[in-house]
């Protein structure tokens, strides 16, 4: 089985409270399912890549950055800034893939149609394997959710649960 990295993308307070202008309604929701894959990609030795906006705040920028408490961030993830919706934009993303040898991206966080969106067509305009995981993304409606997805299947990426996903051992370990 080709070699996974998961990308979690903005799952960040800002998107996730509701008292952030910020906020996605639905991103809450997939908090555990997200957490559960982590958990699993690091008891498979699959790589953890977490990329993130940051937004400066008057009042509380490190609360809007944080991860939720559910996610166990260990020493050996990484966790890259993004300056636009994509986690390859302007990032050392591609390089971390290409030096880990990874073939295929496993895609989570939010928003389906900015961020997971751009970043699966990147991945695969790069030549990565791109795997979206439905229950690990959010929208701002169902609607717009299953029409981001349905496109980003049409165009290759394969879009699956993150329950439904087989993990590739890394022999790394």
């Amino acid at each position: 089985m080709p070699k996974q990295a998961l990308i979690m993308i903005d799952m960040q307070r800002g998107f996730l409270d509701s008292a952030s202008p910020l906020c996605i309604p639905s991103a809450e929701a997939t908090v555990p399912a997200c957490a559960a894959l982590i958990d699993r990609c690091h008891a498979a030795g699959i790589p953890v890549i977490y990329a993130v906006r940051h937004y400066r705040s008057d009042c509380a920028a490190h609360l809007s950055d944080a991860f939720p408490a559910a996610f166990t961030v260990l020493p050996q993830d990484y966790v890259l800034v993004k300056p636009r919706f994509s986690a390859f934009f302007h990032t050392s993303l591609d390089l971390i893939l290409r030096r880990l040898g990874v073939q295929t991206v496993l895609l989570a966080g939010t928003t389906t149609p900015n961020c997971i969106r751009t970043t699966c067509y990147d991945a695969i305009s790069l030549d990565y394997d791109a795997v979206v995981l439905s229950d690990c993304t959010s929208s701002v409606t169902d609607a717009v959710q299953a029409a981001n997805l349905a496109d980003m299947q049409r165009i290759g990426a394969a879009v699956c649960a993150s329950t439904e996903l087989p993990l590739a051992e890394s022999s790394d370990r």
